[in-house]
This record gives C-alpha cells, sequence and structure tokens, in this order.
C-alpha cells in the first residue's frame, strides 16, 4: 500500500554498501523507519532530501505490518541546511532529536511533536547569525539554553512525561520539594517516608510555569538569569535521566566536549 506524508529526516543508518535506513518524525504516523534504496550512489534520485533534519514530502511503499517499507519519493520542502553547518547547534538539537527517539512511539500519528519540532527549528534556524556578526553566546545562535529547554519541557508535556512543579502530586498543596520517585513535588504532610527531594526557588517554579504556557514563537521575550536557566535545566535532565534510568547520550557528548 502506498501511503503518502510530510517528515523530518531524524537519522540515517548505513544498509549494506548503497542504502540506508531513515527515520523520520512525521505528523501522520509519528516515528517511522523507511528502506531507501542506493541513495549513497553519486546518481541517487533521492540527492539530499536525505541529510539529517531535512523537511520532505515523502511516499512509502509496504504492507500493514511491514516492519520497513520502502521509501519511494522524497521531495524538499525545507532544508535547514544552515542548522546543520553550525556544529555548536546541531550538538544541541541532538538532544532533541534522541529526546523524540526515547519518548514518541513508532508509527503513531502526533502532529503536536511534529509541529513543536518544526517550530523549534524554524526559530533555531532565525536565531542563526549573519556571516560576520558578533556572537551572541558559544553555540552561535541567541538564547539557545532557553530554546532548546522549552522544546524538553513542551515535549514531555505532549507525551505525558512532564513533572508535576505547580503544587504536591497528592494532596494539591504548595511545595517546594520536587522527588524524583514522583515526578512531582510533594508538601510536607506526603513527603513521609519518601526519598530526599531536590529543593527548587519559587523563582524557577514560576519560569517553569511560564515556558509551559509560552509557545515557541514567543520565548525570546523571556530574558531569565543564567542561574535561573540552569536550575530549571538541571531539574528537567535529572527528571529525563531518571525517567529512562540513564542520561541521553549526547547530554553526555555534550559535557565531555565541554570540560
Amino acid at each position: 500500500m502506498l501511503k503518502r506524508t510530510e517528515g523530518v529526516v531524524l537519522r540515517t543508518i548505513p544498509f549494506g554498501e548503497a542504502d540506508l535506513i531513515v527515520t523520520y518524525l512525521t505528523p501522520d504516523f509519528g516515528l517511522i523507519k523507511l528502506f531507501a534504496k542506493s541513495p549513497r550512489k553519486i546518481k541517487s534520485r533521492f540527492g539530499s532530501s536525505l541529510e539529517p533534519l531535512t523537511r520532505s514530502k515523502i511516499s512509502f511503499w509496504g504492507r500493514e505490518d511491514s516492519s520497513l517499507p520502502r521509501l519511494t519519493q522524497s521531495d524538499i520542502i525545507h532544508p535547514f541546511q544552515s542548522i546543520r553547518e553550525n556544529l555548536d547547534c546541531l550538538l544541541r538539537i541532538s538532544e532533541m532529536i534522541e529526546l523524540i527517539i526515547n519518548f514518541v512511539p513508532e508509527r503513531e500519528g502526533n502532529r503536536g511533536v511534529y509541529t513543536l519540532l518544526l517550530d523549534t527549528l524554524r526559530n533555531i534556524e532565525d536565531s542563526l547569525l549573519p556571516r560576520g556578526a558578533h556572537k551572541i553566546g558559544k553555540g552561535g545562535f541567541r538564547n539557545e539554553d532557553l530554546i532548546v529547554n522549552h522544546y524538553k519541557i513542551k515535549l514531555l508535556e505532549l507525551v505525558g512525561f512532564a513533572p508535576r512543579l505547580d503544587a504536591c502530586g497528592r494532596c494539591g498543596r504548595s511545595g517546594y520539594s520536587f522527588y524524583l520517585s514522583h515526578g512531582s513535588i510533594l508538601c510536607a504532610t506526603c513527603a513521609g517516608g519518601v526519598d530526599l527531594p531536590i529543593k527548587l526557588s519559587p523563582a524557577v517554579l514560576r519560569f517553569y510555569s511560564d515556558l509551559r504556557s509560552w509557545d515557541t514563537a514567543k520565548i525570546d521575550r523571556i530574558r531569565p538569569s543564567a542561574t535561573l536557566l540552569s536550575e530549571l535545566a538541571d531539574v528537567i535532565n535529572i527528571h529525563i535521566k531518571y525517567i529512562l534510568s540513564r542520561p541521553l547520550k549526547s547530554e553526555e557528548f555534550i559535557h565531555a566536549l565541554s570540560r
């Protein structure tokens, strides 16, 4: 059966001498892996459409129960080439891609996740500095930590794994102690006998609430302090690590490079 949709290339894996297995995020099928015949040959009909982050209109063929349908057509909508050419930028986006692969089910459409990825890529692309401009941060684009952490929070919310930081997860009372095993703040009454908490400041709770309510196009208006952003990023990363039972490989690699 032939199916059509659009998708963003998340990664490719060589298969044999000239073939590829391409992982797409699509609005209609969620994560999907497709077999691309001979795209590594010089005269491939797929051209550059299988480069990472490329958004394309795609067609693929396979039975409903096929584990690896065959990619038959791929026409570029937008290449996001400037992002691929910025190494620091690409490293940060690798975190986003790894989160999608770990949290988004295969073959389950999720337009919210797809739209979030596209909006974030557009925001990053728009924020990349023109040639000859002075840098506004080591990553080469404005507010890189803010953009990436906003993405993480919104993605976790869309897939049902967002931490609850607005109130106690048991009784709804206010509190400032986050418990990893519950994925939530617990008040002093409800926290009896639970593991040690992570203490959060009132400012970081308000900041988290703001990021959950603001869409991607508007977050450049927020100007958090480095301390506030770092505190929230630490909580989100620890929460993700707890859910996956391991740190993100991309996060570990970035930290290793920064040492």
